[in-house]
């Protein structure tokens, strides 16, 4: 399913599943510990209610930092056949502990399970009992709650590998580590309806006793400068936001239940590359080398050629899949896997610039990018990139950004499997799209780089923010120019009035025309009105509306360039927004808050799109004087 055939799909019985954004509420004592009222344990770190009936929780919720701040409970309401058993407990002094049996099972006799809960842990034992041989344990994540994601390595039956990292978006995380030799897998499911469900195998007769930990955690890069500053909690509790691993697909994708979107695998790496180890012997680097794998073992993802809406592959898909690769190899120990995977890599490589058909060196889209060329209704064929309702074509401004970057990786990686002749042929290609990349551009009219040059010899410039923050962040205009450009962005965002950061960024500051729009519905929902002007289009979704998708290029290019403050400005309340949970869930018309109107009327329709997460990469350039 695309990005936007999904919209297709809601129905009026599931609009109510994502819920509006969740508000985190600090507890009242939340430096104390209890587990004195009934079935219900509270620390600072976890917040917990285990059932008097059947194995299993009806109520968790968690703080990674252990500042007793949380948001709802992120469980469904538990689904085990509640009349086969009974339920003991016992409590004390930091922890409260839970058997259950069978009914009808000596209280002697081993409980199948036992849940066994103190702060910032959860333990979970299974033992094996042949006359009443125990059932796995479930617990189901409710995603209108918090769109949760299960992270790790699956194994051929589609379970994930222990250890693996449960992350609670705007809570934390949870490592979970098994007593099983090598550790086991977790069953792992996920569906818009049926919630995200973790499933624990029981004991068995050739594996009597298992014990399964599950310890909370915030997943974070130490960075100079974040400790004791509350600034950046939104940024330690959801760093890991941006890896949601669907289990139907096997891929990173948008979310635990949407699309994987091969364009957006550079951003999967670029956090990964920055990330500490998820847990003993899982890394989050080792999350996109197992996307990779598949894509390379000819899996389908969004932008390649073949997937919906796209004959060829869209002009920055290759290179996100050249730049995640290179981090793969760059920040670890897989010079291996890069030799098993090199030809299929150089593939990759020389399909891309064999679209280099001009003397500039820029790759081109098959679709001209001429305004005009995109019919009415829903379109057969998408633009060159990931904003996929403008009319980006031929020449494309951001893609070309990434294709020099990953031309680079290209060449590293070549000269690493001593390809020589390779690495030369790609770093020469990489100088060539350099030398003529601001010419090629730079739009005299506005003083910025504007989105796309098409096949007729026109430039299309919309004042988009993030083509040129990407352009600047790269060194692929010159420093001068680009303060300037960000001068003059900065002073059409003013004069078009746009002021709250908490929502993010507009992607374009004026409208697109309606000779440049792609999604001509007829109904303006993705930036195609039907006035003359496009004025009704504006402000809705790619066409002008504020996300922070992508906000980091513009971001990163401030800090990079220097201008801290007028990036502080931008990035605060976009974290404080983060913090929030204003990029997640859905409002009361059934739209989701990964994009919004001006005015904070939402207009996305993901729930949660991990692309908002890239803007968190940001800090990471902050606290490095912009490196």
């Amino acid at each position: 399913m695309n990005r936007r055939a999904f919209v297709k799909r809601i129905v009026p019985g599931t609009l109510g599943l994502l819920a509006s954004p969740a508000i985190l509420q600090k507890t009242g004592r939340a430096a104390e510990i209890s587990a004195n009222s009934g079935w219900h344990f509270s620390s600072p770190s976890i917040d917990v209610e285990l059932s008097d009936t059947a194995p299993g929780l009806i109520s968790l919720n968690i703080d990674g930092l252990q500042l007793g701040k949380r948001g709802a409970n992120v469980l469904r309401p538990l689904a085990a056949p509640w009349s086969e058993y009974t339920a003991a407990r016992s409590a004390g002094s930091g922890f409260l502990r839970a058997e259950y049996r069978v009914r009808g099972q000596s209280k002697d006799s081993a409980p199948p399970w036992t849940i066994d809960v103190r702060d910032g842990r959860i333990l979970l034992s299974s033992r094996w009992n042949a006359s009443r041989p125990p059932q796995p344990l479930a617990l189901t994540l409710d995603l209108s709650h918090c769109y949760s994601t299960l992270l790790g390595i699956f194994d051929a039956e589609g379970g994930v590998r222990l250890p693996a990292v449960l992350h609670l978006p705007l809570q934390g995380s949870i490592r979970i580590s098994s007593s099983r030799p090598a550790q086991g897998a977790v069953g792992y499911t996920a569906g818009r309806s049926a919630g995200l469900k973790v499933t624990f195998p029981s004991a068995t007769a050739n594996d009597v006793q298992i014990e399964y930990r599950l310890d909370v955690a915030a997943i974070y890069p130490e960075l100079p400068g974040i400790n004791g500053d509350h600034h950046f909690d939104a940024f330690k509790r959801n760093w890991l936001n941006i890896f949601q691993l669907n289990p139907n697909r096997r891929l990173l994708s948008n979310n635990s239940t949407s699309d994987s979107c091969a364009f957006c695998y550079y951003e999967y790496a670029d956090i990964a590359a920055h990330s500490p180890p998820l847990a003993d012997g899982l890394s989050a680097m080792d999350l996109v080398q197992q996307t990779l794998d598949r894509i390379l073992s000819g899996a389908h993802a969004y932008g390649l050629r073949a997937s919906e809406n796209f004959a060829v592959d869209a002009s920055d898909t290759v290179p996100s899949l050249l730049i995640a690769a290179h981090e793969c190899v760059r920040t670890g120990q897989r010079d291996g896997w890069l030799a098993s995977y090199y030809e299929g890599i150089k593939y990759w490589a020389d399909g891309m610039i064999s679209t280099i058909k001009d003397p500039n060196g820029m790759v081109e889209y098959a679709i001209s990018g001429n305004s005009g060329t995109w019919p009415n209704g829903d379109p057969p064929q998408r633009p060159s990139n990931w904003w996929d309702t403008i009319g980006f074509g031929h020449e494309d401004a951001y893609a070309n950004a990434l294709v020099w970057r990953a031309l680079g990786g290209m060449a590293d990686m070549a000269q690493r499997m001593g390809k020589h002749s390779d690495s030369a042929r790609y770093k020469a290609a990489a100088g060539e799209l350099r030398a003529n990349y601001f010419r090629t551009f730079y739009d005299p009219k506005t003083g910025v780089i504007a989105g796309w040059k098409s096949a007729d010899g026109k430039l299309h410039d919309y004042y988009f923010l993030w083509v040129n923050g990407i352009a600047a962040l790269y060194n692929l205009v010159p420093r001068d120019e680009a303060n300037s450009m960000m001068d003059k962005l900065l002073a059409k965002m003013q004069e078009a009035g746009y002021t709250n950061f908490s929502m993010g960024l507009p992607g374009n500051l004026i409208t697109v025309a309606l000779k440049d729009c792609v999604d001509k519905r007829g109904n303006g929902r993705f930036g195609c009105g039907v006035r003359p002007d496009n004025s009704d289009g504006f402000e809705k979704y790619e066409n002008g509306g504020a996300t922070s998708s992508f906000a980091y290029f513009f971001l990163a290019a401030l800090y990079h360039l220097g201008r801290r403050k007028e990036a502080d400005r931008i990035l605060f309340p976009i974290l404080e927004a983060i913090g929030k949970g204003g990029f997640e869930g859905v409002g009361p018309d059934g739209k989701s808050y990964d994009w919004k109107m001006w005015d904070g009327t939402p207009m996305g329709y993901e729930g949660l799109l991990t692309d908002n997460y890239y803007t968190l990469l940001a800090v990471v350039a902050r606290q490095q004087g912009g490196k």
